[in-house]
């Protein structure tokens, strides 16, 4: 079933998310050449701590994520767990997938940052990542469909040469990391539930550079790409409102 959430709940879901930029702020300026993943992870971990809040992806699913963030490098699309023997190297292209809950209210978000120099074709795959994100953002009006934030991602992604994952989606959030409704990153126009004012919801297109076929390692969590080509991810979740969509993961 999909919540719909009061004014109130949406500002509790934005201060989550407040706590997510400046997660992702510290990554940033963090994530250079050298420096391993599971620091990174204590990093995160930390920054909850500080604004007394967590992160639900420890323990989360079967068997058990045992970290606070998912970090994904290169071919590896989503779920990549932090490791003391990973250490970043110039040329990646690292995804931050980050989940902070405050006083039980849940907001989450991703983003590919650049290790160093990194080649153009990859600096091309973040930016068509990021802008198929803002593409479906545009369609998440009252009114308007499931299918249409989907089909927006799907056929700006793919004008771009890329294949959109079919696998993995957005979805609703709140009080659980993962609710109703699933918002894929493809579909059909005018298809799938309605959006209401007050639903609140995560997109995040996974798009390659290659092909869009997936597979999940032994660890049970990291899903990489079959023919080993780059991947980029990039999330926000969103409320909708009367007044158009309105981020709770980003301020500009």
């Amino acid at each position: 079933m999909i919540t719909i959430k009061s004014h109130d709940e949406i500002a509790k879901i934005r201060e989550a998310g407040k706590i997510v930029e400046e997660v992702f702020a510290v990554l940033e300026e963090k994530a250079k050449p050298g420096i391993s993943t599971l620091e990174l992870d204590h990093l995160v971990l930390s920054i909850a701590k500080k604004h007394k809040a967590s992160c639900p992806t420890i323990g989360y699913g079967d068997p058990p994520f045992p970290a606070a963030s998912c970090i994904s490098i290169d071919t590896q699309l989503v779920h990549g767990i932090p490791s003391a023997h990973v250490h970043l190297e110039e040329g990646q292209i690292v995804t931050f997938d980050i989940v902070i809950e405050k006083e039980g209210w849940m907001a989450d978000a991703a983003r590919t940052f650049p290790i160093g120099q990194i080649s153009e074709e990859k600096e091309r795959l973040v930016q068509a990542t990021e802008q198929s994100f803002w593409e479906g953002f545009k369609m998440a009006e009252v009114g308007n469909r499931v299918g249409d934030v989907g089909h927006a991602v799907q056929t700006y992604a793919e004008a771009q040469g890329y294949s959109v994952i079919r696998e993995f989606t957005g979805h609703g959030i709140g009080r659980d990391m993962h609710e109703s409704p699933d918002v894929p990153n493809f579909g059909r126009p005018k298809r799938g539930p309605r959006l209401q004012e007050g639903m609140v919801f995560c997109i995040e297109p996974m798009i390659a550079m290659g092909s869009r076929h997936v597979e999940i390692q032994r660890d049970g969590w990291t899903v990489t790409m079959q023919d080993k080509m780059p991947s980029a991810h990039y999330e926000n979740t969103i409320a909708i409102t009367k007044d158009g969509p309105k981020l709770m993961t980003l301020t500009i």
